[in-house]
């Protein structure tokens, strides 16, 4: 059954997009893997990879062969991960990518729980807003927020946050309070760069503010630093500005009021994860959904 072995081999040499990848992973000489990829061709009959002096490429043949066998491999580690699971906490390294503002205004508190409890994991975070590819790049788990464009990856939705308006004590006594969500369009409005307007929803009751102001920026957590320096009004999530609400730096305005409920999501590439990926999904799911 050496074939299973260089199946193994082949899904391990396209994740890594070459044969020098797979062999610094795998610790295997260049010319061993291809002579192992090449004895796999010749035995299913049909070439997987177009070879070139730089990179390959995945023939017609290979992308269905990839997607099968990527499946299998997936499965038999996880089949062997889980029997070890039963025996012994987590290991190995979680690689995450992480929304920056949400990560370093609410989710840092939970990783320090997360990783207290379980001392056989370590972990590398990167925190971004790009939308990283879970296939092609060594993440095991994405967190992201707001609606997904890609329906190719597993979605396991952790939580729904509301988002509500705040304002600090300075600029509510230098602009007044907004007595209703049409005068805001008479305020100083934070807001993300393309966002098109605040939807703000009061039970069954939903209006459309036109917000806008000098600023239009694409970080939350510059957005929430510039509301607690007076500089206008901000509709977040409370779980982003709780340390400023606890301090005072901000209070909430038009309290019967909100914006529409913002999904948060841990994206994995396929369903079979290893067990520290799928403590770490159920673990973000608990704390979240009790927050929110």
């Amino acid at each position: 059954m050496e074939y299973l072995n260089d199946m193994a081999l082949f899904v391990e040499v396209v994740k890594a997009k070459g044969f020098r990848g797979a062999g610094e992973i795998l610790g295997i000489p260049n010319s061993t893997i291809s002579r192992r990829i090449a004895a796999l061709e010749k035995l299913i009959g049909l070439r997987l990879l177009h070879r070139t002096t730089r990179r390959i490429e995945l023939t017609e043949a290979g992308q269905v062969y990839f997607e099968r066998c990527k499946r299998i491999v997936d499965e038999a580690r996880l089949a062997h991960e889980q029997l070890g699971g039963m025996l012994e906490q987590p290991t190995g390294v979680l690689r995450a990518s992480l929304p920056v503002d949400f990560a370093q205004t609410y989710l840092a508190p939970l990783i320090a729980e997360f990783a207290q409890r379980y001392p056989g994991i370590t972990f590398e975070f990167d925190l971004t807003s790009r939308r990283v590819d879970l296939v092609s790049e060594p993440y095991d788990v994405a967190v992201r927020m707001g609606e997904l464009a890609d329906s190719q990856l597993i979605a396991r939705q952790l939580a729904l946050l509301t988002p509500k308006l705040y304002a600090s004590p300075r600029y509510l006594a230098q602009r007044g309070q907004p007595g209703s969500p049409a005068e805001l369009e008479q305020h100083e409005c934070l807001t993300l760069l393309k966002s098109a307007g605040w939807p703000l929803l009061d039970g069954e009751e939903s209006v459309a503010v036109d917000a806008g102001s000098r600023f239009a920026i694409n970080s939350v957590g510059l957005m929430r630093r510039l509301a607690t320096l007076g500089m206008g009004i901000v509709l977040v999530p409370e779980e982003i500005v709780a340390d400023d609400l606890e301090a005072g730096r901000l209070r909430r305005i038009l309290p019967a009021w909100h914006g529409k409920p913002t999904p948060v999501y841990a994206l994995t590439e396929t369903r079979l994860v290893p067990a520290k990926t799928q403590r770490f999904i159920e673990f973000l799911r608990e704390r979240l959904s009790a927050a929110g």
